[in-house]
């Protein structure tokens, strides 16, 4: 077993004293490692706290985190964003309809050097041990499903700013397909801005982890969701994360999935010598039998994975995507980590 990190995700960033209580009953759940949950308004509104509980979880003994959590909602998670409100015109646009929809374009200069302010203004004010790119993807409008176009056959972003640069690469008008012009411009505008934020984070605070999580897809010929980040390869070679991680599982699907998907990440990160880290899901959906929630833990640890985090702390205990055996689940949890943590 090699698991020498396990965490959970957390977003009781509001008052440090009440932090102290969580971060004492995570210890007592065997995790060594949080990941601050950071939203957009906490950020703008909760700084001086956010600062303050990093700083509480590493005297504790907790390696911290710090995910952008649904920034621009180019990055998965709950949160509205402060960006898509303020800037109305900054937002990706469907290639099939031109609709504009509910995330913002991270080729816009407008975010990029409004989410850059933010990985800048975190490197510098928090003391935190790493950054977290959670699940970050183009939009994806939902049509009608197809056999090569996984979800439905429509894509984004063919807004202005994504149509002027494609022109200006190509030399031609950007098509309304997904060609493989179209899917290499996508690729690499996606990993553009990472890795742009990655520099600046690092010139600021050079010991930073960065880790890059891509949602858990089949990504084969037949099936794939097309959300920019689908080619592990080229994600996993990019200068944008120091460790490669893949997303959660919901535990209906088959365990051979489960296998396959943690062997792939294993082999992506061994391939470019980066660290290998899964996530297991600890809120909304649990099994019916919460034992195989052990067993996933265990043959992770078993694979020779790394890093291990759930999401979330207390399987979202008191929120609307509360496993319905929340508290038995993290407790499940907990035992699990600490059967496999290498102390």
């Amino acid at each position: 077993m090699a698991v020498r990190e396990t965490g959970v995700s957390y977003y009781g960033l509001s008052y440090v004293e009440h932090a102290r209580a969580d971060f004492e009953e995570m210890l007592r759940h065997n995790c060594n490692a949080v990941l601050l949950a950071l939203s957009e308004f906490d950020i703008d509104f909760w700084m001086p706290n956010i600062k303050a509980v990093a700083q509480l979880a590493k005297e504790m003994g907790l390696t911290v985190y710090l995910d952008t959590w649904g920034v621009g909602k180019w990055f998965g998670g709950e949160p509205p964003s402060l960006f898509l409100t303020n800037n109305v015109g900054n937002r990706q646009v469907s290639a099939m309809t031109g609709e504009p929809l509910p995330a913002a374009c991270f080729n816009s200069e407008a975010f990029r050097q409004y989410y850059f302010e933010i990985c800048e203004k975190l490197a510098r004010d928090v003391d935190a041990d790493g950054f977290f790119w959670d699940e970050p993807h183009y939009a994806l409008p939902k049509g009608y499903a197809s056999i090569t176009g996984g979800a439905g056959d429509d894509w984004a972003c063919r807004c202005a700013f994504c149509q002027r640069m494609f022109q200006e690469q190509f030399g031609y008008e950007m098509p309304r397909q997904l060609t493989m012009e179209v899917k290499r411009f996508r690729h690499d505008r996606a990993l553009d801005i990472l890795e742009e934020a990655t520099r600046r984070i690092k010139r600021i605070r050079p010991q930073t982890k960065v880790i890059c999580c891509v949602h858990a897809t089949l990504g084969t010929y037949y099936v794939t969701e097309n959300r920019g980040y689908d080619n592990w390869d080229k994600v996993g070679r990019s200068a944008a994360c120091d460790v490669f991680s893949t997303t959660i599982l919901s535990y209906q699907l088959p365990k051979s999935f489960f296998r396959s998907i943690t062997q792939r990440t294993l082999d992506i990160a061994q391939k470019y010598g980066k660290g290998a880290q899964r996530w297991l899901m600890g809120y909304y959906q649990e099994p019916e039998d919460l034992s195989e929630i052990n067993r996933a833990v265990h043959l992770y640890a078993d694979m020779g994975v790394e890093s291990l985090f759930a999401w979330t702390y207390r399987g979202g205990h008191g929120t609307v995507l509360a496993a319905p055996r929340a508290l038995e689940v993290w407790d499940t949890l907990g035992k699990a980590y600490g059967e496999v943590l290498v102390r």
